[in-house]
């Protein structure tokens, strides 16, 4: 019989498995993703912390996986310049990005499945929604935005302390000393526990290389995808905290505003990167899997 900790979706490391594969995106590129899970499949549109492997022992990361296999096949990839995938490569753009998802979900054999978008990854997968109606079903979005920072009319202040972060990225998140990385941690979990940020302060150097980060964080800031937004037409949730030290609240909400009928869903508290055991870890996850089940999310499926 399952433990008391199965029981309660904790699964033990040996029982939380996933399958590694690789599809060659449009222009070549290699991307690796895995599947793991059981039931219908729900896509994790990519961002830039994050490494396959490494994920599955994060104690920041790993409680994610188990949620998010709780009642689903899971399949996620590390986008372009990060973790798995190749590393060295020439174009970082809007289109590669489109072409990366498009290779995963066509290596995948996904016919219809949910898309679950976090920060960054919720640009592309408005559009990919918006895009596929035939293919996603429905469209989950978490601390995301649709404009990225330069497209949101920063202050001139605003736009030297982003040119100040990044060269803190490109100078810093290779080092062994961590305390360049910690400023980014605080940013994405600031109320961490020790344990938690010096594994996230890890990530941070593992998942990409510096001058890679900077070209990512870059790039993704001259996104804006809120002219097609209003062509989302599947059921959706969006939900953001009031307090994410990382994208304003306002961000969430104008996603929200321009997603027909999209439902909206405030939580309480500051950790971008929603943490094991708080409330708003258990609120996020519960509304998920409430939303997924009751709009028929558990009855899409896979050819």
């Amino acid at each position: 019989g399952r433990t008391d900790a199965a029981a309660k979706g904790i699964l033990p490391m040996a029982e939380l498995r996933q399958d590694i594969r690789f599809c060659t995106s449009r222009d070549g590129t290699q991307i690796a993703y895995a599947t793991m899970g059981h039931g219908p499949p729900l896509v994790w549109g990519p961002h830039y912390l994050s490494h396959l492997e490494f994920d599955l022992k994060s104690p920041v990361w790993r409680p994610w996986l188990v949620e998010l296999t709780r009642h689903n096949t899971l399949v996620r990839y590390d986008q372009r310049g990060c973790g798995l995938s190749d590393r060295n490569v020439a174009d970082i753009s809007y289109d590669t990005y489109m072409e990366d998802r498009e290779a995963v979900v066509d290596a995948a054999r996904l016919d219809r499945f949910a898309l679950f978008g976090i920060s960054q990854g919720a640009v592309t997968s408005i559009d990919y929604a918006g895009r596929h109606p035939e293919r996603v079903t429905h469209l989950v979005l978490y601390g995301g935005w649709a404009r990225g920072l330069m497209k949101r009319d920063p202050t001139p202040e605003q736009v030297r302390a982003a040119h100040a972060m990044l060269e803190l990225v490109e100078l810093g998140w290779g080092s062994d000393n961590p305390l360049y990385r910690q400023l980014f941690t605080s940013l994405f979990i600031p109320d961490a526990t020790p344990e938690q940020a010096a594994w996230f302060n890890e990530q941070e150097r593992t998942c990409t290389t510096p001058a890679m980060a900077a070209r990512i964080i870059s790039t993704y800031s001259q996104f804006d995808v809120t002219h097609l937004a209003p062509r989302v037409g599947c059921p959706t949730l969006v939900m953001h905290l009031h307090e994410d030290q990382r994208v304003p609240f306002e961000e969430g909400q104008l996603m929200a505003r321009r997603i027909p009928n999209a439902h909206f869903v405030p939580l309480d508290g500051r950790n971008h990167v929603l943490l094991e055991g708080s409330p708003e870890f258990t609120q996020m996850f519960g509304e998920l899997h409430r939303f997924l089940q009751s709009t028929g999310g558990v009855t899409t499926g896979a050819t």
